[in-house]
């Protein structure tokens, strides 16, 4: 305790920065709760249907705007990233749709978030070595400078990856229930384009992952583009296999004018019955996977519950026969 007293510069440092996450935990926090109130209203007004409440609509105006923040990633990225080609371009913008951040000006942002953790860390522990840590030496300084920023460098591009996978998980998760509803929607005499809209209405409050998704191609349908070509974006932007199945069979069904109807039920079967077989497959694999954690886990400590007093008594007798003699 004494030495935490006399290092009031690192408990200062320490301090600062726990005031500064919970801050950034908070808000947060808020947001989210203010994002699904939002939502909640939005579907209790709508009957049913997800509806942009009129009171929200300069709400929605000013989150459309970018914030100070981001226009200075921006710049940053701008100014300092080297210019991307047509290639590179596509490929990181497809990387952005697929974790959901359709903002245009998202490759700076990124390049400007890169470039400032890149800078940021490194600096942050040199002020932290001056403060507290300066009996470290020279290369081990060097080390952690340097793993630093490479960690900022390449610290946006990691949480971009693991965004991406958590939304193509949400989307895989509500894609049978968009199925369902889908093929109840085209049974009921709705064209596809129809159905699509009224699916992502519908989808907007259990799953606005995939009724986003929905909802964007649809708005590629009413600009006019072809639906072969829509479809093949929306499996492109999903990055799922089973939506590239369906954008498939879709486009398939399309072109031959068979039952859209019929298809769709049939995809819906045939899905259903991969979901109970990958299902059986996973289960089939658990007690292979169970048996590491079962071996150096369980077993030692069950190994020792039922020997140890058996080894302590036979401990006791061996000490007390040695003795006796």
């Amino acid at each position: 305790m004494g030495l935490l007293l006399d290092n009031q510069p690192l408990l200062a440092s320490l301090a600062f920065f726990l005031a500064i996450f919970l801050f950034c935990l908070g808000v947060t926090q808020a947001l989210r709760q203010r994002a699904l109130r939002r939502q909640l209203v939005g579907k209790i007004r709508g009957g049913g249907v997800y509806v942009e409440p009129a009171a929200y609509e300069e709400e929605k105006e000013t989150e459309k705007k970018p914030s100070a923040l981001l226009g200075l990633f921006s710049r940053i990225g701008r100014k300092a990233a080297p210019e991307p080609s047509l290639e590179e371009y596509s490929a990181s913008r497809l990387k952005f749709l697929r974790a959901g951040i359709r903002y245009e000006n998202a490759l700076a942002v990124h390049w400007g978030i890169k470039i400032v953790l890149t800078v940021f860390f490194p600096a942050l522990f040199l002020l932290l070595r001056a403060l507290a840590f300066g009996a470290l030496s020279y290369p081990a300084t060097l080390t952690l400078a340097v793993g630093l920023a490479l960690l900022g460098f390449y610290l946006p591009d990691i949480v971009i990856r693991q965004r991406a996978e958590r939304r193509r998980e949400k989307i895989l998760r509500a894609l049978p229930d968009a199925l369902d509803l889908l093929v109840i929607c085209v049974e009921a005499g709705m064209g596809l384009d129809a159905a699509v809209n009224k699916v992502s209405q519908e989808l907007r409050l259990g799953s606005p992952e995939l009724a986003d998704e929905l909802h964007f191609m649809n708005l590629e349908l009413r600009a006019g583009k072809k639906r072969v070509d829509a479809l093949r974006h929306l499996a492109e932007r999903t990055n799922l296999e089973e939506i590239r199945s369906l954008s498939t069979l879709l486009i398939q069904t399309d072109k031959f004018g068979t039952s859209m109807a019929d298809a769709l039920r049939v995809y819906a079967d045939s899905y259903r019955t991969q979901r109970y077989q990958k299902a059986e497959e996973l289960a089939a694999k658990l007690p292979v996977k169970m048996v590491l954690p079962l071996l150096f886990c369980i077993f030692p400590s069950l190994f020792l519950v039922i020997l140890g007093p058996a080894a302590i008594n036979i401990y006791r007798v061996l000490i007390k026969g040695a003795f006796a003699r």
